[in-house]
């Protein structure tokens, strides 16, 4: 029991010092955006509709991190450091020439997203000045998903940690100056205003592939890289490995899909009732997926065990991983829970300045008092789904997590229409709000129930 706790915190805590500063950089941005000389829900709508788009796109290459993250676990613990070796290679090589495509189909992405997206054309004007400026950040941002589920998969979790430290430091360093400007002494800068939070995201990324980088040379040319090769070289893209790695794909790939249709759902859904119920699920998303960051830890080492056990043979172990990985995480959601309670309406005025989108927010706390529970659980299981490489589960998962999004919404927006008939449209936007926050907890849960009941078939006898 002491070994694996040991063990477990040896993982989780350096993710979730690095992952503290993750929700740090959206605020930030959503407060640098908030504070310049403009609408603040024009602004923080600009941000919301433009981080989207990313997600749109970087979703959908969650395999580099996903499926590097377990297979490299299970080869480290064969012990075998030459297949560790191309499992990197060949995420890397993936990662740069997804983002080759990515820069090239820039402008096609962005007017095709907004035939879908609808917003303000304020709104919009400034999602598209975000999108063309961050986009040039996809080499690094593809490769850091790349590396850190490596990382991971190799049982470190301290070098991911140095990298998220350096992106996430410099992102909000870069996007304060350089939006907002600064004046000491007799320097003084005036600040690219908007533009300015996009310019420090890119500078951010290419700084944390740098560390990346030379974590990589300094850590793991000696014990791993110089396993490979020139013959290991030549069949890095060949192999039974390398045809497991693609067909994990394929199901990851639906899995992010489905994240994409509930997170753009979410976002979408409640542009159209105006920027202002806009701002407020933005911040809501925000504050909802702070506990995330923290149940992550948990379920990066859930991952990084799970795979080292199935991948050594060693059951025993492999139990003991799933029980005190859940047991930590589950004590998150306890926690978070209180924090809401009691810090719920601090933290949406470190969110912005403006008071109607603060009124505005406070109706919706009491859901993020449900939404731990479920998300914990849900987190916790993509981890040791992860590990276990049981990528089949977990995309079947999140179909049906989709499907309970887009019944519960649908009946609910039915009901609504049909009693509300009656409501003015700030009361009826505001219920609305309700529902969509209540088909997101549905896919939470149903995200958790499912895995919960497929565990002995996927990961327990893998």
């Amino acid at each position: 029991m002491k070994e694996i706790n040991r063990d477990i915190l040896k993982l989780a805590i350096p993710s979730i010092l690095a992952n503290i500063t993750v929700p740090i950089v959206g605020m930030v941005d959503i407060a640098v955006a908030g504070h310049l000389d403009a609408s603040a829900a024009t602004m923080i709508g600009g941000i919301a509709i433009g981080s989207m788009l990313f997600d749109l796109l970087y979703w959908n290459f969650g395999f580099l991190r996903v499926g590097t993250g377990g297979l490299a676990a299970q080869a480290f613990g064969r012990g075998d450091r030459r297949e560790c070796a191309k499992v990197l290679l060949r995420a890397l090589g993936i990662a740069l020439a997804s983002a080759v495509v990515l820069i090239a189909i820039q402008w096609l992405f962005v007017k095709a997203a907004f035939l879908v997206v609808d917003s303000t054309l304020e709104v919009r004007a400034l999602a598209s000045q975000y999108f063309h400026i961050r986009i040039w950040a996809a080499p690094a941002t593809l490769s850091l998903m790349a590396f850190k589920g490596w990382f991971i998969g190799m049982q470190d979790s301290v070098s991911p940690m140095f990298t998220d430290f350096t992106v996430n430091g410099m992102n909000i360093l870069m996007s304060i100056i350089l939006a907002l400007g600064f004046s000491i002494g007799g320097w003084h800068y005036e600040g690219m205003g908007f533009s300015g939070v996009a310019v420090g995201t890119v500078v951010a990324q290419y700084s944390g592939l740098l560390v990346a980088l030379i974590l990589l040379l300094f850590k793991y040319f000696r014990n791993t890289l110089s396993h490979l090769d020139r013959a290991g070289l030549k069949t890095i893209f060949t192999g039974g490995e390398t045809r497991r790695f693609f067909s994990m794909n394929t199901d990851l790939f639906v899995r992010s899909l489905c994240f994409i249709a509930i997170y753009i759902g979410f976002t979408v859904i409640s542009a159209r009732y105006g920027d202002l119920l806009l701002a407020v699920s933005s911040i809501m998303m925000k504050l909802l997926m702070i506990f995330s960051y923290f149940t992550d830890g948990f379920a990066y080492a859930g991952e990084a065990l799970t795979g080292r056990y199935i991948g050594a043979r060693d059951s025993q172990m492999l139990r003991q991983t799933v029980k005190w990985t859940f047991i930590w995480s589950m004590s998150i959601a306890v926690i978070f829970m209180g924090i809401y309670q009691f810090a719920g309406v601090p933290m949406l005025r470190m969110m912005t300045s403006d008071l109607a989108v603060i009124e505005a927010s406070k109706e919706y706390l009491p859901w993020l008092l449900l939404m731990p529970v479920a998300g914990c659980a849900a987190f916790t299981w993509d981890g040791i789904y992860i590990g276990a490489t049981a990528s089949k589960a977990m995309r079947n998962s999140m179909l049906w997590a989709t499907v309970c999004f887009a019944g519960l919404w649908a009946v609910g927006i039915l009901l609504l229409r049909w009693l509300g008939a009656s409501l003015d449209a700030s009361v009826y936007g505001r219920m609305a709000m309700h529902i969509l926050m209540a088909a997101y907890f549905a896919h939470l849960l149903a995200r958790t129930v499912y895995l919960s009941v497929k565990y002995r078939s996927n990961v327990c006898c893998n």
